[in-house]
């Protein structure tokens, strides 16, 4: 059941996040969007959505620090324990608050809203049970791990975030998982399982990201009788039999 669990659940897991994107651009490119919803609806939306999204931004920075980045590599840089859990709940709880506020207040926007309901998908409706259980498992995590400590005091960077490293590395520890407690259990199925909807989703909006914005040049909008009347230096538009060209052509 270990093996099952932590080992192939992961990787069909992960082979459908990449094998969904994949079919999902070459047959659903027409579908590859958000949907946006602004034109119905615009109060909340102004509310929610930059604190979920600002919120996730904090979220992902601190699962990459915390899972990606090997415990030695802390200590070698004389980062004790106690900084790093003082760290990690100065930056995680607020970001995990602001993620699961604005996703509450994203999901009433969306439900309350008749045409912004009607296009909500079956599958997104199940996303966003999926990604609100990731949120809240996690903040009980960070909270119950290193605020109260129930069940004594459990360091994920000795467990959860080598077994995750391991999975990518082809070299599975399914064990490791399976000495966690309930709490990283559930955030980590949880993920999963979100990572296996996420193709069939809004989500994939991410990976399509206006980026380009933050680097492209301003665009200027002139108007039409503007730039011809620049271009025969002229002072401002020339209309009609006023245009010196049909003057002489007189």
């Amino acid at each position: 059941m270990t093996d099952f669990l932590w080992v192939i659940v992961p990787y069909l897991c992960l082979a459908t996040f990449v094998i969904g994107h994949v079919w999902r651009w070459r047959y659903d490119q027409f579908g590859w969007t958000t949907r946006s919803s602004q034109l119905y609806e615009s109060k909340l939306l102004r509310i929610g959505s930059p604190l979920f999204h600002f919120g996730m931004l904090g979220v992902l920075a601190g699962h990459i620090i915390g899972l990606v980045i090997p415990k030695m590599w802390t200590d070698f840089l004389g980062i004790s324990d106690s900084a790093y859990h003082v760290l990690a709940l100065a930056g995680g709880i607020p970001a995990g608050v602001a993620a699961l506020v604005g996703l509450g207040i994203l999901v009433y926007r969306r439900r309350m809203t008749g045409p912004v309901f009607s296009a909500t998908t079956v599958n997104d409706k199940v996303m966003y049970v999926f990604l609100g259980a990731v949120i809240i498992f996690g903040m009980w995590n960070t909270i119950a791990g290193s605020l109260l400590e129930f069940g004594g005091h459990y360091n994920y960077r000795e467990g959860v975030s080598p077994w995750w490293r391991s999975i990518f590395l082809f070299q599975p520890e399914p064990q490791l998982m399976a000495q966690a407690p309930w709490g990283f259990k559930a955030h980590a199925m949880s993920a999963m399982i979100l990572f296996a909807l996420w193709p069939f989703t809004r989500l994939v909006h991410v990976f399509s990201a206006p980026l380009g914005y933050l680097t492209r040049p301003y665009i200027v909008y002139r108007s039409r009788d503007r730039v011809r009347s620049d271009e025969a230096g002229l002072s401002g538009p020339q209309r009609g039999w006023d245009h010196p060209e049909l003057q002489k052509r007189k």
